[in-house]
């Protein structure tokens, strides 16, 4: 075999070599990604089986029948769900709702984590009417009642819609003290809240912040 032919097949040999590796790193970068993710999926408790219902301690079961939570009377509260949008399904299987999750609104538990469902329910049965302390929304319309912007950013998630407010004043007051926006009242980003809703009105613009 010439120098040449010994060198091109050194060189063919370098470069298989070397695209071996690099297949080598990408399996086991894969592999490990992958095992990382089948090690997120398996973080509940040895006690939750597959067939354990999911719940604030499995939160990472996939069956949930809201169904369940519904017929027992009031046995449950929102520390027992891993999200709010499964009290929120408990919630919707039920409007009497005799777990009493609703917040106000048809909205179930409102400072759980994601993921959320903040479609309100219709016909959820109050169980505790308008209290002295809360203030004035769709559920305590009454013109009298203060208003308090803070109340509706306490959560600081997309907790309250245009629904749950009296009138498009005190959704824009509640933009207005959290320009932000975390409860999306201003859709398309023109700084006025809920322009749908009744009066009294107040459409002057609120220069939107970032979020």
């Amino acid at each position: 075999m010439s120098r040449l032919s010994r060198s091109r097949v050194t060189k063919w040999g370098a470069l298989a070599l070397g695209l071996a590796v690099v297949a080598l790193v990408v399996v086991a970068l894969t592999r490990g990604g992958a095992d990382q993710a089948a090690a997120a999926r398996k973080a509940d408790p040895e006690w939750c089986t597959p067939g354990t219902q999911r719940s604030a301690l499995c939160p990472h079961g996939k069956e949930f029948d809201p169904k369940e939570y519904a017929t027992h009377g009031n046995a449950f509260e929102c520390a027992n769900f891993a999200s709010q949008a499964d009290a929120q399904a408990v919630l919707r299987v039920d409007p009497g709702d005799p777990n009493r999750l609703d917040d106000g609104g048809g909205v179930a538990c409102r400072g759980l984590a994601a993921p959320r469902d903040t479609t309100p329910v219709a016909g959820v049965t109050q169980q505790a009417g308008c209290g002295p302390g809360e203030p004035r929304g769709a559920r305590c319309p009454q013109p009298e009642r203060p208003f308090d912007a803070r109340w509706f950013l306490r959560y600081g998630s997309d907790a309250y819609d245009c629904a749950d407010f009296a009138s498009q004043a005190d959704a824009q007051a509640v933009l207005r003290f959290g320009p932000a926006d975390p409860n999306r009242l201003d859709d398309d980003g023109n700084g006025i809240a809920c322009p749908d809703l009744p009066g009294p009105k107040d459409v002057k613009p609120v220069r939107r912040k970032a979020s």
